[in-house]
């Protein structure tokens, strides 16, 4: 199954690099970013391993992977990324 990011996953993406960049270093921070792609890849792969949160957000799952959970809907056949957010911050969930 195809996956698409929304605007504001591709703005978290950039976020979480820079914010890794900045506390850890560049290296470091590639290695987490690659970690995060490939959870991408797999949550196309298979999209229902992952749990429903319909508690936060109805019709959205969540796939936890480092600090950050990866928060997706499956609509028409496409996996949408919309939103990679850590923990602390579920009210940014939009």
């Amino acid at each position: 199954m195809p996956y698409r990011l929304s605007e504001y996953a591709k703005m978290d993406l950039a976020r979480i690099y820079w914010r890794g960049v900045n506390q850890f270093g560049e290296r470091q921070a590639e290695v987490y970013y690659l970690a995060l792609v490939q959870r991408l890849s797999d949550l196309a792969d298979a999209p229902y391993q992952y749990p429903a949160v319909d508690h936060i957000r109805e019709g959205y799952r969540r796939s936890v992977c480092g600090v950050d959970s990866i928060y997706y809907r499956i609509n028409a056949g496409v996996v949408e990324i919309m939103r990679i957010i850590g923990r602390q911050d579920t009210e940014d969930l939009a």
